[in-house]
């Protein structure tokens, strides 16, 4: 039931913010399930298979990456429209807010892991984004390769 309503909650956070960033309305659903994609793979491997939520964002962010370059190829779009409101779902924003409440409460110690922690999620979902963009890049060069050798 809980993979259920994740399902949910994600492709609405990512269709909702892919309206208030005016995206096109025919990629309202296609961001939707792109953002969709990259937390319910954090979803599981975080919740049901309880691997570190760094790991896990890690994994997410990758594949929503690929999932974005995928639809920007099929759907002929800008990667952009997919990636950012993709992102949404994954932003560790709750342990930003823990991270500030036991900063205010003068609880140093628990605040600075906790800061930590959202640094090193936030990372690994922008090295995830990297490397699906770079993947996507040497999987497109390698392409385009073969084509020239072809016509020598």
């Amino acid at each position: 039931m809980t993979l259920i309503y994740a399902f949910l909650f994600s492709f609405t956070a990512s269709y909702f913010f892919a309206v208030i960033y005016d995206a096109p309305k025919n990629l309202f659903f296609a961001a939707g399930l792109a953002g969709t994609s990259g937390y319910l793979i954090s979803f599981i491997l975080n919740d049901l298979l309880q691997i570190d939520s760094i790991y896990s964002s890690l994994l997410g962010s990758l594949t929503l990456g690929v999932m974005s370059h995928i639809m920007s190829r099929i759907l002929k779009s800008p990667v952009v429209i997919f990636m950012i409101p993709g992102i949404i779902p994954l932003v560790p924003g709750s342990l930003a807010y823990k991270a500030m409440q036991q900063l205010v409460t003068l609880n140093f110690t628990e605040a600075n892991n906790t800061f930590i922690r959202t640094i090193l999620i936030a990372g690994s979902i922008a090295l995830g984004l990297l490397l699906s963009d770079q993947l996507s890049k040497t999987l497109n060069i390698k392409k385009y390769w073969k084509v020239k050798r072809n016509r020598l």
